[in-house]
């Protein structure tokens, strides 16, 4: 237990420092004069870095695991931090969220398989608490944001170094429990996952691709309010940018006290139904933001973001059991194409947002969820080992 609290912590200061840089978009739109499609493209470079690199990490690991690249990646997500305290050009602002994209990259593939090496076979709480740790700092780096660098200005981001320094040190020692137990580890993953493999090729392959569509309409649509929401909050409420990420700090952090339900529910009752309830139930209240007042927003954003932020937990340890013993692949996948399609959804609304306004990327996003219909056509594999 003490490590999935360490991992979990650590994946918090982890999102943290990359949340830092959304929340900071308004202050740099100003300072450098940047155009939407600008702004897009910083959580492009940030999140398809971290997209490629992914997978890439995870196939390497499964065959031959680092059990101390954790505290590389986090070593990188330093210097990504620093440079972006630092930048004075866009240019600049570019690389830097190349580098906190790579530390990313490095982090999480290998920091999910250690999740469920030290789960003791409660595979959905033991990710759900693992991602609690990164929802809760994003949800804290708007906050920080607010508090510390909007005021103040770029340069007092250095103040999060010692966040980055103290990962560093925990994902050290994280990494020595996992140097000690790699052989029994190993060895336990063969003789527990070698007999779940019962569904045919093409199911798997049909399984794996509804999922990444369920992960596109997830992250999509959650981009549009990581990346948007302050000034879709700012041009329909006329809020000031300090007020806006209050508010975004608020949906942030509901989507993080949401994420530990989907894990515990998901081993209880099944992961398909989490994956339903958490992005199909998100429907009615994302197509009813919109159009109503700024209270309204506030508590529609609350409820999807609890409701929508079992989603990964469930999809993670639901491929991870439909394709056994390619924990890192699995996760590298997924992760992967959750960054990227994150990265590449915010473009695209910022182009959107550049050619009409915000309000019309809230429309048009409000319709995603709906994509959950695509739960139906995955395989019952809870019910198929019984």
């Amino acid at each position: 237990m003490h490590v999935l609290v360490a991992l979990s912590f650590s994946h918090l200061l982890n999102d943290i420092i990359q949340a830092l840089l959304p929340s900071i978009y308004p202050l740099l739109k100003d300072s450098y004069d940047l155009s939407f499609t600008q702004i897009g493209f910083l959580t492009f470079t940030t999140q398809v870095t971290a997209s490629l690199l992914q997978p890439v990490v995870g196939v390497y690991t499964d065959k031959r695991p680092l059990p101390y690249s954790l505290p590389i990646g986090m070593s990188i997500t330093l210097i990504g931090l620093v440079l972006l305290s630092l930048a004075g050009s866009f240019s600049m602002l570019l690389i830097a969220s190349a580098l906190v994209g790579l530390g990313s990259a490095i982090f999480h593939p290998e920091a999910s398989r250690l999740a469920r090496m030290a789960s003791g076979g409660r595979h959905g709480f033991a990710q759900s608490l693992f991602q609690v740790g990164g929802n809760l700092g994003t949800s804290l780096g708007p906050l920080a944001a607010a508090f510390v660098v909007m005021p103040r200005g770029q340069i007092h981001m250095l103040w999060f170094t010692a966040l980055a320094l103290l990962g560093i040190v925990l994902l050290h020692r994280v990494g020595s429990w996992y140097q000690q137990r790699l052989t029994s580890a190993k060895q336990r993953a063969t003789t527990s996952l070698s007999h779940r493999s019962a569904w045919p090729r093409r199911t798997v392959i049909q399984a794996i691709a509804v999922l990444i569509v369920l992960v596109f309409s997830k992250y999509v649509y959650l981009t549009s309010l990581t990346s948007y929401y302050t000034f879709y909050l700012i041009e329909k409420f006329q809020l000031t940018a300090s007020q806006a990420q209050i508010y975004l700090f608020v949906f942030l952090f509901a989507v993080a006290a949401g994420t530990i339900i989907g894990g515990p529910v998901g081993d209880h009752f099944g992961r398909k139904w989490v994956i339903w309830i958490s992005i199909l139930g998100v429907a009615p209240f994302a197509l009813w933001m919109p159009h109503t007042n700024l209270a309204g927003t506030v508590t529609l954003s609350v409820v999807i973001g609890v409701v929508l932020a079992s989603a990964f937990s469930a999809i993670l340890v639901y491929a991870q059991e439909l394709v056994p013993g390619k924990v890192g692949l699995i996760s590298g996948l997924f992760f992967g194409f959750a960054f990227g399609v994150a990265g590449i959804g915010s473009v695209a609304l910022g182009k959107l947002a550049d050619h009409t306004s915000i309000e019309h990327v809230f429309d048009v996003c409000s319709y995603l969820p709906l994509i959950g219909l695509l739960t139906v056509f995955l395989p019952d594999i809870e019910r198929r080992r019984t």
